[in-house]
């Protein structure tokens, strides 16, 4: 076939960096290749990883129906602070799921994005089915529930993502909305699905139903298929896979810790909803109802949202900067609701949308600060340094509740750090991105681009990369 004339240029300058490196192509020029934003294997990606992110966080998400389970156990048998307890449990599986998240980045390219989601969806699975027969041990339930499942949940969830990188580009925003949209769909229905389980089925053979759910999780690991091409003959290392660039990023250090400051709230609305309606709206009240209104409106807000970040000059730090302000403001209004039921769905409406807009924007927001190669570590690494707060938040909300029996501190409490966080953010624009220097193979593909003008596209494909 007959080669474009400005691909020609390209191709020679590639092959005499080819001689240059003893034969191999460079491995920057070897992984460049733009996602092809479409096809369909495209779409059975982004179908496997919608599926894998609403079983993982469609059954976290949903642990307050399982902690009033738990929590009355522990009351029957007079425990000691019971409430603290009981949110134990889920907030390790949360906590677990991010706390692990950087050793997920690093061995997803290590060794291979299916290999690693299969593994968690194995060890996910194991630990769900390995708590129904320690119902009665708070202790046991923390390892096989919490550290187990949030451990699985972890080394599925971040290839989950980052494999939508290797897909997809200019559509990349509304993409990961749909795909994050997945844990709102399984958020809206598990609820309902858990309690239909626990009344006619019981806690133990709840836990193995889950179980059951959480293995098809290793199904869609075969689907991920990454589009890496690396024609290096040199054998990689696992010293080779440490993308140290990441973490001497400043502007994504700032992102990471302002986003952890703002968590230590985030989990405490989902783990207390329902008793919080229990104790504070009239009997009767669908105790459900908000988790499920929270499930829809996030679903949606992933949608827009993620559509409105992919527009051309919105900058989707402030779209997340606008999204915290408003959910920690919501979550102190929850307590001043004067019970009145509909105020109270008209709140958790709202903190849904913009929980879809927070959520859709985090892998986005990591490939623009940190690019498609390092990517895949920077969203590991936010995900494991988020796993401090979001595993002692709901906990020291617990014990606050227990002390003080009252939910109006522990909300007030859980809302302020999102109204801290949304201004803290502000600095990421103060720091400038460093442009010079750069690896030997780097240099040479900006030296070979320049040279050979490519088509204008691609150079626009680069600046918004370097954007943030």
């Amino acid at each position: 076939m007959v080669e474009d004339a400005k691909l020609v240029p390209q191709k020679v300058d590639l092959i005499n960096q080819k001689n240059h490196h003893n034969g191999s192509l460079p491995k920057t020029d070897a992984t460049h290749r733009p996602p092809a934003d479409g096809g369909s294997r495209a779409w059975i990606v982004m179908l496997g990883s919608f599926f894998c992110n609403g079983i993982l966080f469609g059954v976290i998400n949903s642990y307050g129906v399982l902690y009033n389970e738990f929590h009355d156990n522990l009351e029957r048998r007079n425990v000691t602070n019971a409430s603290g307890k009981a949110a134990l449990v889920g907030s390790f599986a949360m906590g677990t799921t991010f706390f692990i998240s950087p050793v997920s980045g690093v061995l997803t390219d290590y060794i291979g994005i299916r290999k690693t989601t299969f593994l968690g969806g194995a060890i996910a699975s194991g630990g769900m089915f390995l708590s129904s027969f320690f119902v009665d041990n708070i202790v046991a339930l923390c390892i096989t529930y919490g550290i187990m499942y949030g451990l699985g949940g972890a080394l599925a969830y971040t290839p989950s993502l980052a494999v939508l990188g290797h897909y997809f580009k200019r559509y990349l925003g509304i993409v990961n909305g749909f795909v994050t949209a997945g844990s709102s769909v399984f958020t809206i229905a598990m609820p309902y699905f858990i309690g239909f389980l626990l009344k006619y089925l019981g806690v133990v053979w709840t836990l193995r139903v889950l179980a059951m759910i959480s293995g098809l999780i290793m199904i869609c690991a075969f689907l991920f298929k990454p589009v890496k091409y690396n024609v290096s003959s040199k054998k990689i290392s696992f010293r080779d896979v440490c993308n140290l660039t990441v973490i001497t990023n400043t502007k994504y250090i700032i992102w990471t810790s302002v986003i952890a400051i703002s968590l230590f709230g985030y989990f405490v609305p989902y783990v207390y909803m329902l008793k919080f309606v229990e104790q504070n709206f009239p009997k009767g009240s669908d105790t459900k109802l908000p988790i499920l209104c929270i499930g829809i409106t996030s679903g949606i807000g992933r949608l827009i949202f993620g559509y409105v970040a992919d527009m051309p000059r919105v900058n989707r730090i402030y779209l997340q900067q606008l999204s915290f302000l408003s959910i920690g403001a919501l979550t102190i209004l929850l307590p001043f609701t004067g019970g009145y039921y509909g105020w109270l769905i008209v709140m958790v409406l709202g903190m849904g949308l913009f929980d879809g807009c927070f959520i859709s924007l985090l892998g986005p927001i990591a490939f623009d600060i940190c690019g498609r190669e390092g990517a895949t570590q920077a969203i590991g690494f936010l995900l494991g340094v988020c796993s401090i707060p979001l595993t002692i938040g709901p906990y020291v909300a617990g014990v606050i509740l227990d002390s003080l029996n009252s939910f109006t501190i522990p909300l007030i409490l859980a809302g302020i750090p999102p109204v801290i966080g949304s201004v803290a953010m502000f600095a990421i624009k103060c720091v400038r991105r460093k442009r010079t220097g750069g690896s030997v193979e780097e240099n040479l593909r900006n030296q070979s681009l320049e040279n050979h003008k490519l088509n204008p596209s691609e150079t626009v494909d680069k600046e918004e990369e370097e954007d943030l």
